[in-house]
């Protein structure tokens, strides 16, 4: 009796695993232990050439890929959370997706992108929220600067990130209260070398020429993604291109007469219509950043991802999913956008309404797409010069990390045209 029963088990094992030729990695706030992780394990299925399908709104934005052994392993290895279903399951969950009625799509995930960082020599890891994402899920990635941008290195990749630069060859406006600290200092000389060993008199004509080649780069249907002052840098530094704003600390002479009036808007990604900060003794760039505008407590601080129709806008669609629609609020240099300051056409897919602020944007330049965050770390809300570093395995669930990683899976998606 017992050798029979034993029997009939193994034959259902053998007839379940026959079936079973899909995993379902649930991404929803109750089943997954981990959403970092899992965009890691999405990304090594690809790297396999496993059949991928990111399920837009289903569950969270839950990922269906082909079965084997190895990807069960690494799941168990990762501690990803995963679910064995048959086929036909799998088939039921597709249909129930086109359906109509249902704000759901499927988009399938055809390569591992090649990511590319842009960021300075001798940074620390936990300088970067991206870079620390990316280190977390376990998603290689090569560190590029000037020197490899400039050599048209950009050409390697599918996806950039832009750290925290300052295209404006301001140093970051830290002067006011950095400028005698001995990393300012050393930062500032190494900046200055550097752009005359590349041919540079000046720090921001060599960093506009890096902005210039990013811009050809998007434009020539390169995914850009950029943080903090990366985001409004980048777009005034192509605004004031051959313009001269920065005052003479630094770079050696007074700024240019009347150059408010010279910025050509045309230029830009993102943003318009904004006015250029002329104190060297003020942190921010430009009247785009809210920081200083900002009357919110920290208690009260979150933006809410906007809802898209996974049918009819499916780019908008992947880069919002979530497992919640409200997010932590965060800080940064740059830690929101005013929003009349976005350039019509670009989306807002992220804001604070209470006040009035836009926090993850995104729009289409040339062949190419960007995406730019507000603020520095999903989960360090004000984090300051020298601060400890976000130990991502206390956050591994983060909704504001999630939207990095939904970045960095964009381009691996095979696109379908946005209709809004």
């Amino acid at each position: 009796m017992i050798k029979t029963m034993l029997l009939l088990s193994f034959f259902m094992l053998i007839s379940f695993t026959s079936q079973a030729s899909k995993i379902l990695i649930p991404m929803d706030a109750d089943s997954q232990g981990n959403h970092l992780k899992a965009y890691g394990l999405v990304y090594f299925a690809l790297e396999d050439q496993l059949s991928v399908n990111w399920l837009l709104n289903y569950r969270g934005g839950s990922f269906l890929i082909s079965d084997t052994e190895d990807l069960r392993k690494e799941c168990q290895i990762r501690g990803v959370d995963f679910e064995i279903i048959s086929d036909t399951n799998a088939e039921r969950i597709l249909e129930e997706i086109s359906s109509p009625s249902k704000n759901m799509e499927a988009v399938s995930l055809e390569k591992a992108p090649k990511i590319a960082v842009y960021s300075p020599a001798g940074n620390k890891p936990w300088d970067d929220a991206v870079t620390m994402a990316l280190t977390f899920a376990e998603i290689p990635y090569k560190i590029i600067y000037d020197k490899e941008v400039l050599n048209d290195a950009l050409l390697l990749y599918d996806w950039l990130h832009l750290h925290h630069e300052d295209f404006t060859g301001q140093y970051g406006k830290f002067y006011r209260t950095f400028r005698t600290a001995p990393w300012y200092i050393e930062d500032k000389k190494e900046a200055e070398r550097l752009a005359q060993e590349l041919g540079y008199s000046k720090v921001s004509e060599e960093k506009l020429a890096v902005a210039l080649k990013i811009r050809d780069y998007v434009v020539g249907g390169g995914f850009m993604f950029a943080m903090c002052s990366a985001t409004d840098s980048f777009d005034i530094a192509l605004a004031a291109e051959g313009v001269d704003i920065a005052e003479a600390m630094f770079d050696g002479d007074p700024s240019e007469p009347g150059y408010q009036a010279k910025i050509d808007f045309n230029k830009t990604f993102a943003f318009y219509n904004f006015e250029l900060e002329r104190s060297p003794l003020v942190y921010e760039f430009s009247s785009i950043d809210m920081t200083a505008k900002r009357q919110i407590k920290k208690e009260s601080d979150y933006f809410t991802l906007m809802d898209y129709s996974a049918k009819w806008d499916v780019v908008p669609t992947m880069l919002t999913q979530n497992h919640t629609r409200l997010v932590k609020g965060f800080m940064g240099q740059t830690t929101s956008y005013d929003p009349e300051t976005v350039k019509p056409g670009v989306l807002i897919m992220g804001e604070s309404k209470l006040n009035g602020e836009a926090r993850y944007i995104h729009g289409v330049k040339g062949k190419g797409f960007f995406t730019f965050y507000g603020g520095h770390d999903p989960e360090d809300y004000q984090h300051r010069v020298g601060d400890p570093k976000t130990e991502l395995e206390l956050h591994s669930n983060s909704p504001g990390y999630r939207l990095i990683l939904n970045n960095v899976l964009f381009p691996a998606a095979k696109k379908k045209e946005q209709k809004t």
